[in-house]
């Protein structure tokens, strides 16, 4: 197998920037790079997929789509909650974010959208959801998986960052 360029089942380590609407919002920048296995979902598909092929040293401008990244706004992924749902350690106020357990016992991100009287209710949508992703990525290192990283489909780093 050559590594000598990003595909799938390869890790590789990249440096990147992401930009909406020109706000630089995320950065590897001043941390290490990013290391990730391709081809297993550990970043947006169309990310992935605009980095096939790339090399060493290598860097690009990609814009993504939602549909290839965090999805469409979903004017329908609302919810009204009485306030006194919530419990009494989590700050109730506009913005705040939180993770609640759907009926499935799934956790799912939530933030609340608007307070009105004893009425919360939380926006499920991602924060990235509709917006195009423009990423700058610097490719600085391409590596083959170790087999355990391969059986369990992602990168095994001590460091504890999960995107």
């Amino acid at each position: 197998m050559s590594t000598d360029s990003v595909q799938n089942n390869v890790v590789v380590s990249m440096e990147y920037t992401l930009q909406v609407d020109n706000e630089e919002i995320d950065s590897s920048k001043g941390q290490d790079p990013l290391e990730f296995l391709v081809g297993h979902g550990n970043v947006i598909s169309g990310l992935e997929r605009e980095m096939m092929g790339m090399k060493v040293g290598e860097s690009r401008d990609v814009v993504i789509q939602p549909a290839d990244a965090y999805g469409e706004f979903d004017e329908e992924a609302f919810m009204q909650v009485p306030r006194d749902a919530f419990p009494k350690d989590i700050p109730v106020e506009e913005g705040a974010e939180l993770t609640v357990r759907d009926d499935a016992g799934q956790q799912r991100y939530a933030r609340i959208e608007e307070i009105d009287g004893d009425n919360v209710t939380l926006n499920f949508n991602h924060p990235l959801a509709g917006d195009e992703l423009h990423f700058n990525v610097k490719v600085v290192g391409l590596r083959e998986p170790t087999s355990e990283e391969l059986e369990h489909g992602h990168v095994h780093q001590g460091d504890g960052h999960h995107h």
